[in-house]
């Protein structure tokens, strides 16, 4: 069966002077151009492609997979503008459309050329692809079923008085509070993240980090990466200041000395008097 707007593995029935035909179930033969078909594809095998409905209603398939499919969030780059909406990139070599009634009118002024949107892809009621900027039509502030601790994938929104809001999973808001935030993060970036608590509201806190010993061996490997990068050396210390922690490694002095003392019982690293040095494998 064939799910238009997402990435689908179909058989090909046969390989023409055109491309590959294949078996699209209820949506018929689907062509998948030369120009996209492997060199040594036969009828048989099965091809992963991602199948959609343009702004015109014709269904394209494409062994290419777009930056974004059907049900996900995504930063795009606006390419154009018409007026009937906006052109957006999204990796493949039609641009996703983005109809002006599918933004808000206080967002227009935002979407121009050259800058970057903010939307949900979905299909309409023809089945065509298209983007969505009013994403509070597609994500919901409450969220069922996550227990403190799993890990989950995150779009960064806007900042906050209360920190940075972030899509997590495509699908809710959630909030990263200051007191998490290590480094910098910029609207449209994509990270990982862990559900920090459950409250009675079921909106989602998140941190940038895992739980527990989690978050210290995470911060440790950050540690370890940053020491080979810089010749297995660096002149800082559990006393060093910490807004030059922070500014080396993103991170607070508190979560540091947890992950220099972890080091230090793995034998990874040595504490010396005027800094950490790398401990090279026997």
């Amino acid at each position: 069966m064939t799910t238009l707007g997402t990435a689908n593995t179909l058989k090909v029935l046969r390989v023409t002077r055109e491309g590959a035909v294949l078996d699209g179930g209820p949506e018929g033969e689907l062509l998948l151009p030369l120009a996209e078909t492997p060199r040594a594809c036969e009828a048989g095998q099965a091809l992963t492609v991602f199948v959609y409905k343009d702004g015109q209603g014709f269904k394209v398939v494409s062994a290419r997979m777009p930056l974004a499919q059907r049900g996900e969030v995504a930063h795009l780059k606006v390419v154009a503008t018409t007026k009937a909406g906006a052109f957006l990139a999204w990796g493949l070599p039609q641009d996703l459309f983005l109809p002006w009634q599918e933004v808000k009118s206080a967002q227009r002024r935002l979407i121009k050329e050259g800058q970057k949107a903010t939307v949900f892809v979905f299909t309409d009621e023809e089945g065509r692809i298209a983007a969505s900027a009013r994403l509070e039509d597609f994500l919901s502030d409450e969220a069922e079923g996550f227990r403190e601790g799993d890990k989950v994938t995150l779009l960064v929104g806007d900042r906050t008085d209360l920190g940075m809001r972030v899509i997590v999973n495509h699908r809710y808001w959630g909030m990263v509070h200051m007191s998490d935030i290590y480094g910098t993060l910029s609207r449209g970036e994509t990270r990982e993240g862990w559900i920090k608590g459950l409250r009675e509201d079921h909106k989602l806190n998140v941190a940038l980090h895992a739980p527990g010993y989690a978050k210290v061996d995470a911060i440790a490997q950050g540690v370890l990466d940053d020491l080979a990068k810089r010749g297995g050396y660096l002149a800082v210390t559990d006393k060093t200041k910490p807004e030059e922690i922070y500014a080396l490694f993103g991170i607070s002095k508190k979560a540091f000395k947890l992950s220099l003392g972890a080091l230090y019982k793995q034998r990874r690293i040595l504490i010396e008097a005027e800094g950490i040095r790398l401990v090279e494998p026997a």
